[in-house]
């Protein structure tokens, strides 16, 4: 494919560790180097998505053309 699409983490694809406190209760989270790095660039992501959310679109043959003209495709 010309674009990959992340897949969207979930806690099975996580494989997160808990720490537990004395009553069983759930009070901490670890996770591999791994997928915290990608957590954290999914979050990045997440918030250029947000901040730009309210700027004009462009269609994709303008898109295409764009870059035609510009020699990138």
């Amino acid at each position: 494919p010309r674009f990959h699409v992340a897949a969207m983490q979930t806690a099975e694809t996580l494989n997160p560790q808990y720490v537990v406190d004395k009553d069983g209760r759930r009070t901490g989270v670890l996770l591999s180097i791994d997928a915290f790095e990608e957590l954290m660039e999914d979050l990045e992501d997440l918030a250029v998505v947000a901040e730009r959310r309210d700027e004009p679109t462009v269609p994709h043959d303008e898109v295409v053309a764009r870059l035609r003209r510009d020699g990138l495709l």
